[in-house]
């Protein structure tokens, strides 16, 4: 099977032969397990010194309150609990006293904090099975079925021509230049769903260290050597170029590549 390659302007240059990963079979499950392998998050626990935590220790609580006769700042006969206080003013033998360090008190630590240990990712992956989700996620670029369902937006109608090749010359437009490319090759409406957009959140999330939220756009995967100019879109080398490049979020992501691009997918998949 053909496929086309396309100029700055939209307009067919010539066409090469379709590689055969953009006919491999949209394995979702193999890049579901490969997106979950991948994941990261930040761990956080208490704060700890030398493996010793000291969160919610950092006061003058002098320990547990006893219930003994004739022992100095005893609770006996006070009806007190015995927990943990410190001292916050004193007159002879009669204390002012708040409890402190335990969980049940004011300013005292966690009763269960979070555990380091449960938020390292530690699954792996198989060489075969990474090497199936990424033929698959670049498989899924290239048909109609996969972008009209992962962009509610595009209809399988407004994709003409899949995958989308480019010449080497986009690489050296500047901004402006790109753009008006991008709406040439991609169609007014396929290209406002590709650019990278950031708006503020509604809601309590603005509070909570993410007041912005972004859409992935569309991202343009360059072969060996290769930069783009113009930094308007997410932009990866072949050699760099990942599943979650391709599919987080589902399979199917909008991709424009370059001819040198298909070049050096087709050596990396010999």
């Amino acid at each position: 099977m053909k496929i086309e390659i396309l100029d700055v302007d939209g307009k067919k240059t010539k066409e090469i032969e379709l590689p055969e990963f953009f006919s491999y079979p949209v394995r979702k499950d193999i890049i579901s397990k490969v997106l979950e392998a991948k994941k990261t998050m930040q761990p956080y626990s208490p704060k700890a010194i030398a493996g010793k935590i000291i969160a919610g220790k950092q006061h003058a609580a002098s320990g547990k309150i006893v219930h003994r006769r004739h022992v100095w700042r005893s609770g006996y006969g006070r009806g007190m609990s015995r927990i943990p206080r410190k001292i916050m003013t004193r007159k002879g033998s009669q204390f002012n006293w708040v409890g402190a360090e335990v969980s049940a008190t004011r300013g005292g630590r966690r009763a269960h904090p979070p555990k380091v240990i449960s938020m390292i990712n530690t699954l792996k992956i198989n060489k075969k099975e990474a090497r199936t989700a990424l033929m698959s996620a670049l498989s899924a670029t290239a048909d109609k079925k996969q972008i009209s369902s992962r962009y509610e937006r595009i209809e399988e109608k407004d994709l003409k021509r899949l995958p989308i090749i480019v010449e080497q010359k986009i690489t050296k437009l500047k901004t402006k230049e790109l753009l008006e490319s991008m709406k040439k090759i991609l169609g007014e409406k396929i290209f406002e769903i590709s650019l990278r957009k950031k708006e503020v959140r509604s809601g309590k999330g603005k509070a909570r260290g993410r007041k912005y939220k972004s859409n992935a756009g569309a991202l343009i995967v360059l072969g060996k050597g290769e930069k783009l100019k113009a930094n308007i879109l997410d932009s990866k080398t072949v050699d760099n170029l990942s599943v979650t490049d391709l599919a987080e979020g589902g399979p199917g992501r909008l991709v424009i590549y370059t001819e040198h691009a298909i070049k050096s997918l087709e050596e990396k998949f010999k």
